[in-house]
């Protein structure tokens, strides 16, 4: 979603509040993204956290 909407990790990981590092390792699937961070994706991009999670 975030290549969709033309963004650039860091500035995903901006809007978190976060390093860069740590937001590319929720892409590759190296850590889980909190809670709050996933509703903080989901506002983002205009979609559910079921969306996020692949579960719709």
């Amino acid at each position: 979603m975030r290549e969709d909407h033309d963004m650039k990790q860091t500035e995903v990981a901006e809007y978190l509040g976060i390093q860069q590092t740590v937001y590319s390792r929720y892409e590759r699937g190296f850590q889980t993204i909190p809670v709050e961070h996933l509703i903080k994706l989901a506002d983002l991009y205009k979609v559910t956290t079921d969306y996020i999670l692949n579960r719709e």
